[in-house]
Formats: structure tokens, sequence, C-alpha cells
């Protein structure tokens, strides 16, 4: 993996563990000598991650749509910026650049491209490891949500472990460099057919 794609909040969140967390992804990743490729803001959570990165004389790479680099949100410091005109365009850049994607907290943005980039996966439109950096256990309701949606049979249990899961960035690097995507398939089983 030479770059990971970052998504994240642009807010710190309400607890210390959330910014520690994030600036622990920067700079093992820096140390490591992966490059990051993220949303190209500087306040919160990106702001931490950015930063940390830059501090351990890491690559990064912000890729910000127009509209938000002219309010002033843009990493002053990032190794390159990338302006693009929309926010889909953001989000395809960031993932053509990008060897595998890790997850901080954040809020409904952060949600929307962790899922699409897992609907991604699922529908083999790439094959690219997902991992969710846990921190505080920020994810815990959400990963309940998706081991019910297993249980009533709208999700794969396959597609559910191509989501990789640690609250610490160590071993969660370690688990996305083993991953290798499976292929369980787009629909459950039969059933579908059988309850017509």
């Amino acid at each position: 993996m030479k770059r990971l794609c970052i998504y994240c909040g642009s807010s710190p969140g309400s607890r210390p563990e959330y910014a520690v967390a994030a600036a622990a992804c920067g700079r093992t990743l820096a140390q490591r000598g992966i490059g990051i490729v993220y949303g190209g803001g500087n306040t919160g959570m990106m702001g931490r991650v950015a930063d940390a990165a830059l501090e351990a004389k890491g690559e990064v790479i912000g890729v910000i749509p127009h509209h938000l680099a002219e309010r002033e949100l843009a990493h002053d410091r990032a190794t390159q910026m990338i302006r693009v005109n929309s926010m889909h365009e953001r989000k395809q850049t960031m993932a053509d650049l990008s060897d595998g994607f890790i997850i901080l907290p954040g809020g409904i943005g952060t949600l929307e491209e962790l899922f699409e980039t897992y609907t991604w996966l699922q529908l083999g439109l790439h094959r690219k490891p997902i991992g969710l950096l846990n921190a505080a256990g920020f994810f815990d309701h959400m990963l309940a949500l998706l081991d019910h949606m297993v249980a009533e049979r709208f999700l794969n249990p396959g597609h559910r472990d191509m989501l990789l899961v640690d609250d610490d960035v160590e071993r969660l690097l370690h688990r996305m460099e083993g991953f290798v995507a499976p292929d369980a398939g787009k629909w459950l089983d039969s059933v579908a057919k059988e309850l017509r």
C-alpha cells in the first residue's frame, strides 16, 4: 500500500480520544512511508491527520472542491492540493489515488463516503481494503446495525466481513495489508426467489 485514503470528520468531536486516534493514524502512516489522500481540510479530524503526517515528513495529498477551498478550509501545508468541481469528483479522485481506505470518526459525510466505498467493494468495482479505526468505540452502534442486517438477511455475511475493524492503527494496517477481497457474490442465496 503506497497511499491510503482517509475519510473522517471536519469537526474534532467531543472526546479527546478521537483527535489522538487521528494523530496516531497520520503519524503511523507517515512513519511507514504510506502517503495520505484525504479531503484537504485543515480543521477537525482531517486537520489532525494531515498535521501529524506532515510533522512526521509524510506525503499528504488533499482533494477539495472549489466551493470549499474558497471558504479557506484547504490545508495550506499539504504536499499537494487537488481542486475539483464537485463532491462526486472528489471521491472518485481520492479513490483513484489510493490503495485502500481508513475511516475515522466523523459525521454524515464520513458515513456517506464509507458506505459508497463499501458498496463499490461489494459490487466488485474495486478490491481495495477498507479499514474502520474504531476510536473510543465510536462505530459500535453502526457495527451492531450491520450485524442486524446480516441477521435479517439484507447483508451477506461475507460482505459484512469485508469491513476490517480495529481500535489500533497498527493492527488495522496489518489486517489491511493481508486483505484479499472474497468472491461473496451479490445476492445472499436462492432464498430471495423462494420468498416470492
